[in-house]
């Protein structure tokens, strides 16, 4: 299911940057970000996909670097705050939280256009 609302934005906003909540499917064929889930228990989260395997770290590398790359901002502000093991992580990023909530906000809408005009 897909959160439509503005309100289940799977991001919070800090005065030094964001905090995102991720679902993470390692070895999933493409480093992309899906869209917006919303899951069972109600919570929001941002889905990821990578190529890379969950093992010794390598998929939570890649998340970090497909977040930055997409986000626009250096690799170092980007860091993993939980979830080291999970498919459920949270993320931090630093930056101006105004401009990294509306590139998510950008990123989101692309692909739920992208899913409109392959159906």
């Amino acid at each position: 299911m897909v959160a439509k609302e503005a309100g289940k934005e799977p991001w919070r906003y800090s005065a030094s940057g964001i905090s995102i909540a991720l679902r993470v499917t390692p070895r999933g064929g493409r480093d992309d970000i899906d869209g917006i889930e919303q899951l069972a228990d109600g919570r929001s989260v941002l889905k990821v996909r990578v190529r890379a395997i969950a093992d010794g770290g390598e998929a939570n590398k890649a998340v970090l670097v497909l977040l930055a790359k997409s986000l626009g901002v250096p690799k170092a502000s980007v860091r993993l705050l939980s979830g080291a093991t999970s498919r459920l992580k949270q993320i931090a990023v630093d930056g101006d939280p105004a401009r990294l909530g509306e590139a998510l906000r950008q990123l989101v809408r692309a692909k739920a256009a992208d899913a409109k005009s392959t159906d």
